[in-house]
């Protein structure tokens, strides 16, 4: 309490909280704002059944369930950044704009980001809208005019944007990544409506029984497990010992000291969770456009690939396969063992036992690649723990799972981290 009253007497950061939390009421005001013209019935029972759309109905905040304007939430962003980031890997002038451009090459990638966001969002919104129509049995979109899906994939369109510049403003005020609160506090407003559906769930006709207060005490002390472990593997990191040797300029001595270079066990975050749902999304949005194809084969192939994605087993193990593969991905490229080795050898540092140069950058991918094993394997079980314990309870509404936990606690710590390291910029010796 004494950490947060010192938070709190800092006049210029109690404001950006206090605006941040201002931003992101309006994210949720507008998760509320319906698409114009659209009478829908209630989809909630098929998004509870699906763990796929049950998790993206959390990250969109419960906007797809309820058709709002933000009914995609930032996930034709996070699909932009996806395919951006891919291509600065195949692309040399991208990847060299990346890297090399300084802060106004990050911000032309980003600019590249926000122009396909736009068409990605009405693509995904068309998919969604036909998924859903079809899958619920409704009929929404069968008497809908050209000008009737011009004003829903303008209005869906336009709702993603708002939402992306909300998150880069809240973003600008160094309170945590904005697309990440946004995320967050889409999952902190489900809590409790998932509650109160797990309530209803443990109460029979008779009143709770036993047995329902056990599986439900069993589900609380497995969220403290979760909890626990996600912290735990979040601040993990393996320190590589790193000396730097004495040097001479002019009359001045520097170096001579030994310090640690921190490898995260979870260097990528959430990130790989996030990417593996937008992915995994994305074949039955695209089967959806070829579903009613008059060549045969193709409407055969898009059903198949529709009831492929439907199956809950099929869909957690590509799910558990995408989030192990993003995790190694993003992991190389946000930590570049090349670089980070000549940037040691520059500053006249070695890792002790090993020559500076090539033998550290060899030495620092093997440690990269075992602690990045676990955190993968972690993240992925994080993410198909709802379809784990969906098999062994037979509960159908399980989407408030691990990945919801984890983002939840991470988001956390780093928002900390920001608001402690702002502290100690201001006032160092009394925080």
């Amino acid at each position: 309490m004494s950490r947060i009253s010192q938070i709190w007497k800092v006049k210029e950061l109690r404001n950006r909280i206090l605006i941040v939390a201002g931003l992101l009421v309006a994210t949720r005001i507008l998760s509320h704002i319906p698409i114009p013209g659209i009478g829908i019935t209630d989809l909630r029972q098929l998004i509870n059944s699906n763990q796929l759309l049950g998790l993206f109905d959390i990250f969109s905040g419960g906007g797809l369930s309820t058709f709002s304007v933000a009914m995609l939430g930032v996930g034709p962003y996070i699909t932009a950044s996806i395919i951006i980031q891919l291509l600065t890997v195949i692309i040399p002038k991208l990847g060299e704009l990346s890297k090399e451009g300084g802060e106004a090459g990050r911000a032309k990638i980003n600019q590249y980001m926000r122009y396909l966001t736009v068409p990605l969002a009405a693509i995904q919104a068309y998919g969604t809208i036909m998924l859903l129509s079809r899958q619920a049995g409704s009929n929404i979109a069968s008497n809908f005019s050209p000008f009737q899906w011009f004003i829903t994939l303008l209005s869906v369109t336009a709702g993603t944007m708002v939402l992306l510049w909300l998150g880069e403003m809240i973003s600008e005020f160094k309170i945590g990544n904005g697309i990440s609160l946004i995320i967050f506090a889409g999952i902190v407003a489900r809590i409790p409506v998932v509650a109160q559906q797990s309530f209803l769930s443990l109460n029979t006709s008779g009143g709770i029984s036993p047995q329902s207060l056990v599986t439900g005490l069993s589900y609380l002390a497995l969220a403290l497990v979760v909890i626990a472990g996600v912290v735990m593997i979040t601040e993990a990191q393996r320190n590589i010992p790193v000396s730097y040797a004495k040097r001479i300029r002019g009359n001045k001595m520097y170096g001579g000291v030994n310090t640690h270079l921190p490898l995260r066990v979870n260097q990528a975050g959430v990130i790989p969770i996030i990417f593996a749902i937008s992915i995994l999304l994305f074949p039955g949005l695209i089967a959806n456009f070829f579903s009613s194809a008059k060549t045969v084969w193709l409407a055969h192939a898009a059903t198949a690939l529709n009831t492929f994605f439907q199956n809950q087993t099929y869909q957690g193990i590509i799910y558990f396969i995408l989030v192990v593969a993003f995790t190694y991905f993003y992991t190389a490229i946000v930590f570049n063992p090349d670089e980070i080795s000549e940037n040691i050898q520059k500053q006249g540092g070695f890792i002790p036992g090993l020559r500076p140069g090539r033998q550290t950058a060899e030495f620092l991918y093997k440690v990269l690649n075992r602690i990045t094993l676990v955190g993968a394997i972690f993240l992925g079980l994080i993410a198909v723990l709802p379809n784990i314990m969906q098999y062994f309870t037979g509960a159908q509404s399980l989407a408030l799972g691990g990945t919801s936990l984890l983002i939840v606690v991470a988001v956390v710590i780093e928002v900390m981290k920001q608001v402690q390291a702002q502290m100690v910029m201001r006032d160092y010796e009394d925080f």
